[in-house]
């Protein structure tokens, strides 16, 4: 089959949804808009059809959108936002429709990627059968969902999304009768008007706890159903090529949360919220075994049981159902223990589900019964998926993380060591603290009273650990400290968990983010291991994160991703001179310059040794529902994770050559000075910055609970790195993700020339996935939609600074061309299908924005159908891009 005939099922779908978007448009919005709008779209469409550099199409579309009256705005930035949205619908289902459609044909080779292409692999490598098993139960991929405000789309558009695609899919059934197929056809017809008449934007900032729930529900929906289907491809793997089971409790890939526990820089999470979220969870955990249990007790109705099980069921005919009775009864009472918790109350914990492991012994008893029966079919259907959720979800559904930052818990501490009379801490050098933390540790004795007076921030701290003292352990993840730099900021947090009375500690993770916070966590952490008692009480096993978002931003995309290579690589040997088993953390986004790559990519992209069995990885914002947004997607989402994770644990790649190092630090140090040059140094950029993007505007979108900056009046540099990564995606010129790769890549071309790149892009998977993402945001950037924006925003004084910005953009692009030896995405087909099919749809939205950012700085917003208009074209701009957060 052609590669055309392969997504002829995709272009189908694009031109029903589109048609159905239109006729919705013509009956909902009358016959002169739709009009307007099909002038517009075809207007659109022959400009990015000419082979030029005018993909704007002169001044005949921009006429048209300056000119729109008040009342036409806003349908015309909704239907070009809603196609978008349709867009990507049909690309998540069509990737659904090819993965079922590799895994129909026989003789067909594996997918990439896939468990049934990388064992037989393994295998060949000579890795014993025995070791892949090992390898695969005792793994640890841990997915931590975080809310950073890049999801514009509200949640009840994201369901109705996720029933259009559904119904795209049933489509494709060739045994649907007439009647049928009208059905479904009437269906989405129905979906796509309901989605015009709903307000796309949220006129309410979400809280935490809006933020937790949709997180909860992310897994109720998609996560739940996923799993244990996973979980038995991952053990039908495992028979095929090794001959082994994947034993029931195994639990390779579970789920973290920071949703309710994230209070870095977020004054709407305060310790009652926390409170409240893990209730939430619990409550929500309950609710869902408690359906799976009732399922579970009509399926069991047989009455042949072992003798451990009739013990617990009595004389009772059928015992499993009277067994699983009982289980349903504690689950109800530990549901109701939470909604109590929910609402503050102290709630009743008699008789209730509190450990894991007392619900998964009560299934066991029952997969155990129905074995030693000769019922084992029986027990490997959904009594083992339910089994496999326990093991996965826990009673928890996912464990919270806190994250808090370093100078909150110094500044806690100071309050404390003034109050007993030892001075300030916070004027104490490294070693003073150290000694104080040290021997206070060890000692056991209370620091302070219940009647400490404490600061209302420093109370806030307090009370958050004393709520982790009341919690049970397997309902909390890690502790992170973010801007950590010293072996102090580690060692407070566990003396603050002490002084609170917390008797299983969570993990301390220290989170390096900046460039100098980088180049010095090795020493931060050879200076910890050094410390015996911190040594102790690790027990042979670390955490440290390592972020993408501020190191970035900091010292460009390039420098920061190199960085945080050479960080792993010397926090990987500091570990194993010192016995202790590493876990990294890597805190990325949906962005290029937060580390947006594929999860396989970006997993096998790091350093020999970095994955050795277990990875922790932030999914976030958009990206969550790009990856687990439908079964069939969500399921191949979990197999790259786990394939990737086995792969580079087994087989890691080798170590960069001597010459390649040299390479990378050559641009690195080009990278950082070119970009410090424009984001620090050039008076102009912050005024062009605030001028040319929609940073201000997006203040206006209720898009997460937490604030937009750090400091309510900072500049740029306290400008959180999502909206700054999502400010410049909104006008196309993606900055975030090339500055200084420029200059960075013509310096190495210049001083070594381009075979030594070539050698790296072909033998490194690094510099490979590097060069992939680069290539994937230049072919996103578009210099004539950015000129556009300045010609209508900016002024004149600063527009110099564009030309050259727009300038050092078509350099990176000829740079990385020659270095390839490929034109951008030449060799990247399905990309560039998805680019062009977007394009006429999202260039419409970008010059509408840019009318509306100006008519709106001149009134300051006061006529309502502009500003909505306005966010609409924000929100459309981010479906159409993707990747924005």
């Amino acid at each position: 089959m052609s590669t055309e005939d392969v997504h002829a099922p995709l272009r189908e779908d694009v031109r029903r949804l589109g048609e159905m978007l239109g006729d919705t448009i013509r009956h909902q919005a009358g016959d002169a808009v739709f009009h307007k709008i099909e002038a517009i779209r075809n207007l659109a469409k022959h400009a990015r059809s000419r082979d030029d550099d005018q993909p704007l199409g002169g001044q005949g579309l921009a006429e048209i959108l300056k000119n729109l009256p008040e009342d036409e705005l806003l349908p015309v930035a909704r239907a070009f936002s809603q196609f978008l949205n349709y867009a990507n619908i049909a690309e998540q289902a069509h990737r659904v429709r090819r993965r079922r459609s590799y895994r129909q044909k026989a003789g067909t080779p594996p997918q990439d990627g896939s468990l049934d292409e990388l064992v037989p692999r393994l295998l060949k490598a000579g890795i014993a059968p025995e070791q892949v098993v090992k390898t695969l139960v005792e793994m640890r991929v841990e997915l931590v969902l975080t809310a950073h405000p890049t999801e514009v789309t509200r949640r009840t558009l994201i369901r109705k999304y996720q029933e259009i695609g559904n119904i795209l899919l049933e489509l494709d059934r060739t045994d649907l009768t007439i009647s049928e197929r009208s059905n479904k056809t009437d269906r989405l017809r129905r979906r796509i008007i309901a989605c015009w008449e709903t307000d796309e934007i949220r006129r309410q900032k979400p809280t935490p706890q809006d933020e937790a729930s949709w997180g909860h529900t992310s897994i109720e929906q998609d996560l739940w159903k996923t799993l244990p289907d996973f979980m038995r491809e991952l053990d039908r793997v495992l028979q095929r090529y090794t001959g082994q089971r994947l034993p029931l409790t195994a639990a390779p890939i579970c789920f973290a949360s920071w949703m309710g526990g994230d209070r870095d820089g977020n004054p709407n999470v305060t310790h009652r919220v926390t409170e409240e979220v893990l209730a939430m969870a619990r409550w929500k955990s309950a609710d869902l075994l408690i359906t799976d249990i009732q399922e579970l007790r009509m399926d069991l109705s047989m009455n042949l049981c072992s003798p451990e099980l009739r013990e617990r069921a009595g004389s009772h005919g059928e015992p499993y159902r009277q067994f699983l009775r009982g289980v349903r009864d504690r689950l109800e009472k530990t549901r109701d223990w939470a909604a109590s918790k929910m609402m503050g109350e102290v709630g009743d914990a008699q008789g209730i589900y509190l450990d894991d492991q007392s619900l998964l012994d009560d299934l066991m008893l029952c997969y155990n019964s129905l074995v030693s029966c000769g019922m084992k079919s029986v027990a490997e259907g959904s009594l083992t998926d339910l089994i496999r959720r326990v093991a996965c979800f826990g009673l928890a559904l996912m464990k919270l993380d806190i994250r808090q930052e370093s100078t909150r818990h110094a500044m806690a501490l100071d309050e404390i060591t003034q109050h007993i009379g030892l001075g300030s801490y916070l004027e104490w050098d490294e070693d003073q603290k150290l000694e104080f933390l040290l021997r206070e540790l060890q000692f056991n004795r209370p620091l302070i009273d219940r009647n400490f007076p404490a600061s209302p921030l420093t109370q806030e701290v307090l009370d958050t650990l004393a709520l982790i003292a009341d919690q049970p352990a397997n309902a909390l993840g890690a502790y992170v400290i973010s801007m950590a730099t010293s072996a102090s900021d580690v060692l407070a947090v566990r003396l603050l968990q002490k002084i609170m009375g917390v008797q299983q500690p969570m993990r301390v993770v220290p989170l390096f983010e900046t460039l100098d916070d980088l180049r010095g966590a090795p020493a931060t952490i050879q200076q910890l291991l050094n410390i015996p008692y911190y040594k102790d009480d690790i027990q042979g096993e670390m955490e440290v994160m390592i972020g993408y978002s501020d190191s970035a931003k900091d010292a460009s995309f390039l420098t920061a991703s190199w960085a945080q290579y050479q960080t792993q690589e010397a926090l990987i040997k500091i570990c194993k001179d010192e016995s202790v088993h590493l876990t990294l953390f890597h805190g990325r986004g949906g962005s290029v310059s937060r580390g947006g790559a594929s999860a396989h990519a970006a997993l096998l992209s790091q350093p020999p040794g970095s994955v050795n069995g277990s990875i922790r990885v932030t999914e976030q914002g958009e990206m969550i529902q790009f990856k687990f947004g439908m079964p069939g997607i969500a399921q191949r989402s979990l197999e790259l994770y786990a394939a990737a994770t086995l792969e580079a644990t087994l087989l890691p790649p080798a170590a960069p050559k001597a010459e390649w190092r040299e390479m990378m630090d050559l641009m690195a140090g080009e990278s950082v000075a070119a970009y410090r040059k424009v984001i620090r140094e050039q008076p102009e950029f912050v005024p062009y910055f605030r001028a040319l993007t929609p940073e201000q505007e997006l203040q206006r979108l209720s898009l997460g609970s937490r604030p937009a900056k750090r400091k309510a009046d900072g500049g740029v540099e306290s400008l959180r790195a999502i909206p700054w990564v999502f400010a410049w995606t909104q006008v196309r010129l993606m900055l975030t993700a090339w500055l200084g790769a420029d200059k960075a890549l013509q310096a190495a071309v210049d001083q070594k020339g381009v075979e030594p790149l070539r050698d790296m892009l072909q033998n490194w998977h690094y510099f490979k996935s590097f060069a992939g993402m680069l290539e994937m945001v230049l072919a996103k950037a578009e210099p004539a939609i950015v000129s556009y924006y300045e010609q209508q925003l900016v002024p004149a004084e600063l527009q110099p600074l564009g030309s050259q910005l727009r300038a050092d953009l078509q350099h990176c692009k000829q740079v990385l061309a020659e270095i390839t030896g490929k034109d951008i995405l030449q060799g990247n087909p399905v990309l560039k299908r998805s680019i062009d099919v977007r394009n006429p749809y999202v260039d419409p939205l970008h010059l509408l924005q840019a009318e509306l950012m100006a008519r709106c700085r001149a009134i300051s917003c006061e006529s309502t159908e502009v500003e909505q208009a306005m966010l609409v074209t924000i929100a459309g701009i981010a479906a159409g891009m993707r990747n924005t957060g």
